[in-house]
This record gives C-alpha cells, structure tokens and sequence, in this order.
C-alpha cells in the first residue's frame, strides 16, 4: 500500500513536536506528527491535509478519517479551546468529505497569539507508529499550504 501524503494545511514555518508547548503534542501522545508556527501575514485559511471524511469538527481542530482508515488531526494553536470558538469560521461539518487543499475553517492567528496562546498548529498522524511516519518538510522551513508536510506508511 502507498504511504499517504499528508499536506500543510496552514501557511507557515515547520516546527518539531518535540518543540510545541503542549506535553500531550511534544511527548507524541496522541501521535507522531510535526507543527506550524502560522505565517500571521499569510492569513487564517486553514485547509484539508489529506481527502477523507470529518470525523470530529470543532472551531480549533478537526479530525479527517481516509478511505484506508487513517486518521490526521490537525490542532489550530494550543489551549484555544478555551476560546469558545470565537475567531474561527466553520466550512465544513462532521461527515462532510472532503478534498486535499478545500477549506475547512477560518481563523485569525494574531488574535491567539494575543490572547496569550501559542497559534503553533500541531499536524498529528493519529494512532500510527512512530517507524510508519516519515516527515518531509524540515523544522525551521517555510511551507504553504498544500505542501507535502508527512507520508504516513
């Protein structure tokens, strides 16, 4: 079975995971991944990283399930949750299927980052071993969205 690629889904500089502060992403507990510091310039589109169905949609992070049963979450900064959904614009709801490069929410960087939270954007290969995940964008590098950012085998 092909690996499947996993693309940038915000604008941005690559980060390890190791890196984020959010010991459930930097201790790779819920999966091996990399983030995204957001480009605050780029804008708050936030787009699919691979085709699939929605299986979890809240205004600060979604789920996509593939047709092989792979799962990618993609977390838009950390500790927004706390911000009840305020800043960020739904475009897509649970069972919606959806296509590389669609966009799926909308959000505003700057204000998490004003409100005193890190707007890093962690991009997690749900529940795969560590070995079957290779990262292809280095940290510290630039990337746009639609760029090949993991390759889950």
């Amino acid at each position: 079975m092909a690996a499947l690629s996993v693309l940038a889904p915000v604008a941005g500089t690559v980060v390890a995971l190791a890196d984020v502060d959010d010991p459930v992403f930097s201790g790779e507990i819920v999966g091996p991944g990399l983030a995204i510091e957001p480009d605050p310039v780029a804008g708050g589109r936030v787009v699919a990283p691979v085709a699939g169905t929605v299986v979890k949609m809240h205004p600060h992070a979604f789920v996509l399930a593939t047709d092989d049963g792979k799962g990618v979450l993609v977390h838009l900064g950390i500790n927004t949750v706390q911000m009840g959904g305020e800043g960020f614009t739904l475009h897509a709801t649970e069972q919606d299927r959806v296509e590389p490069g669609q966009v799926l929410v909308e959000w505003d960087p700057a204000a998490v980052t004003a409100s005193g939270r890190p707007a890093v954007c962690p991009v997690i290969a749900l529940d795969a071993d560590p070995s079957a995940v290779e990262r292809l964008a280095a940290p510290g590098t630039a990337i746009a969205p639609g760029d090949p950012l993991l390759a889950i085998g």
